[in-house]
């Protein structure tokens, strides 16, 4: 009892703005993936074993996917690596045409690409004190990764703000994230935002667990609001998502999958196959390459850690061009990423504009 009231008093505490500037002081700074070449070094470690031959067998796919002029590339993120330091090399696959759709987690796309396009930035922590001190401090952790609990609900009450102008009706993950793309050119403080640039480029993202994250706040106390007012709201329609996301599946055929890190995302992208099919479209090839990159446990039976050679078994993968890596996605994504920058194939792409389907 006593230790609960303790906590109790420290987060009622008035919040102490000095120490918070001390653990709030060295922001994140995101890798460039223009700035250096890493085609030597994966070309190295082709030529070695273990998870350094994994990787550079994972990057020649990608590389495959990005000069086979038929396939549309699929950006999968589940994770942290957005608030790591991997945001801006994401954008820069969006901008330079070398990813077509993305299907990521909420927390990637929201919490922490829109917060940053809206100004606010992640932290490292260079001291972790006790996470109770980190609460009555409103700073929120990931690892040793800080973010500010105030500005984070800066995201909530601007995803509120963009749902209360939308005409009130249901919208997938992708309208609304489009949307938010939109307030961003209009509004936003930052040039490197996968949001913004996925909208300027016409590529589609979707969130199947959308409300899983700062976008869930803002919509509540829309519909909330909305209902204590008598008036419509909007809705996030998961099953539109899906029906989108198996529309391009369908209209794409070949199709290549870079996966960072597994969960939920990981699952919806590769059952657009089967989807495909319980529509009637018998045609619909697997997804013809794949790459994951993880570091969940074969052993534990979960999703995230499922091999690509297991997927093939649900009709989903091809078995023939793909490659688990299990690395920390952080560590080698900004060297895969260099490598297939500088070898260029994406200077020959057409580029897809899946986004378009749906105007």
């Amino acid at each position: 009892m006593t230790d609960t009231l303790t906590k109790t008093a420290a987060a009622n505490a008035p919040i102490n703005d000095t120490r918070k500037q001390e653990l709030l002081s060295k922001e994140v700074k995101h890798v460039d993936i223009k700035s250096f070449d890493a085609r030597p070094i994966i070309d190295a470690m082709s030529d070695m074993s273990f998870t350094s031959r994994d990787l550079g067998r994972a990057t020649g796919i990608y590389n495959q996917m990005l000069a086979d002029p038929d396939c549309t590339v699929c950006l999968v993120i589940a994770g942290s690596t957005s608030a790591g330091g991997c945001m801006d090399l994401y954008a820069e696959l969006v901008r330079n045409n070398m990813v077509d759709c993305i299907v990521a987690t909420g927390a990637t796309i929201v919490d922490m690409d829109f917060f940053e396009g809206l100004g606010h930035k992640h932290y490292q922590a260079l001291e972790i004190p006790d996470d109770d001190t980190l609460r009555s401090l409103y700073i929120d952790r990931i690892y040793d990764t800080y973010i500010d609990e105030e500005a984070l609900q800066n995201v909530d009450h601007t995803i509120f703000e963009i749902a209360e102008s939308l005409e009130p009706k249901a919208y997938s993950s992708r309208a609304f994230i489009r949307e938010m793309g939109k307030y961003l050119v209009e509004h936003g403080k930052k040039e490197n935002s996968l949001v913004k640039l996925a909208y300027e480029h016409d590529v589609p993202i979707f969130c199947p667990a959308f409300v899983d994250s700062s976008a869930g706040f803002g919509l509540v106390k829309h519909q909330v609001d909305a209902a204590k007012e008598g008036r419509p709201y909007l809705m996030i329609d998961a099953v539109a998502d899906f029906r989108e996301l198996t529309q391009i599946k369908i209209e794409a055929g070949t199709t290549g999958l870079l996966m960072i890190g597994g969960g939920v995302p990981k699952n919806f992208i590769q059952d657009t196959v089967v989807c495909a099919e319980i529509l009637g479209h018998d045609d619909v090839a697997v997804h013809k390459y794949a790459v994951q990159i993880t570091v969940a446990d074969v052993r534990d039976g979960a999703c995230s850690s499922s091999t690509l050679q297991e997927a093939a078994s649900w009709g989903k993968v091809n078995t023939g061009i793909e490659q688990m890596v299990f690395a920390e996605a952080g560590s080698v994504m900004p060297l895969l990423a260099s490598d297939a920058y500088h070898r260029g194939h994406w200077k020959n792409r057409a580029k897809r504009g899946w986004a378009k389907l749906f105007k």
